[in-house]
């Protein structure tokens, strides 16, 4: 696969940022490793970081590149901060660049397929709140999201008795604003959400700090009759786990067949 760390001024932030890309390659000759392309726009995967990180952070602790080279499948991973991928209360536009101007952006710069049905959303962490928000505020762009370890509560997160939301994080992204109920809540996006949504894939361990909020987004998109693929298995909130689960995800992907090479 080819990688690209693209840098580019956003609009919508009013300032330079960047972002790591993985386009598909066909080849043959690299010694353990071949690659698959299409002969039309490939399908892409929007692949979002956790808390901590940047949009390195999955081609350096995890084998991404490894694993989607055979599928013909391009890669997006953009950076966003601390912003749990909100237009912070104090700070910068991160859902406009991401769920507006990311991928006009992607598609102006690369060939990528513009179709729902070749169109994935994932992420670890806060990146697997954000992933699930995007895909519940717009169905009709995705086919598939999946969280990793994701915080899918966080409206409980603020006041959460043992592992808070850091205060300074919550400041800046939401202020004095109230999550519960809104936009922001995934929560309460699942429980209004319509029929079509993008198919759905929630994986957690078990002795994840964030395993409870996982917990009660399956059992409420159940009580909605709201399909889910769950993987609630052994695993702490580390990328030993998320390395193992990306790939789990990739196979899940309903991926077209014409759509590798």
């Amino acid at each position: 696969m080819a990688r690209i760390r693209c840098d580019f001024f956003s609009e919508a932030l009013g300032m330079g940022t960047s972002m790591t890309v993985l386009l598909p390659e066909r080849a043959s000759a690299g010694i353990g490793m071949a690659g698959s392309a299409s002969a039309g726009d490939p399908p892409v995967l929007y692949l979002l970081h956790g808390l901590s990180d940047d949009d390195t952070i999955w081609t350096r602790r995890t084998s991404i590149e490894r694993y989607a080279a055979p599928l013909g499948l391009a890669v997006v991973m953009p950076q966003a901060g601390r912003s749990f991928y909100t237009d912070e209360a104090h700070g910068n536009r991160y859902w406009t660049f991401l769920s507006e101007e990311l991928p006009e952006v992607c598609r102006s710069y690369f060939r990528l397929s513009p179709h729902r049905e070749d169109t994935f959303v994932a992420g670890l962490s806060m990146g697997g709140y954000g992933a699930v928000k995007w895909a519940l505020r717009h169905p009709d762009r995705f086919a598939a999201a999946a969280s990793l370890s994701g915080a899918l509560d966080v409206a409980r997160r603020r006041d959460h008795p043992t592992n808070p939301i850091n205060p300074a994080v919550w400041h800046t992204a939401w202020g004095g604003r109230e999550v519960p109920g809104t936009d922001d809540d995934t929560v309460a996006l699942l429980e209004r959400a319509g029929d079509d949504l993008p198919a759905l894939y929630v994986a957690c361990g078990t002795e994840d700090f964030l395993y409870e909020d996982n917990v009660r987004f399956v059992d409420t998109a159940r009580r909605h009759g709201v399909p889910v693929t769950v993987d609630f298995s052994p695993g702490d909130h580390d990328w030993a786990y998320w390395d193992a689960k990306i790939q789990d995800v990739l196979a899940w992907l309903p991926l077209r067949p014409d759509s590798t090479g």
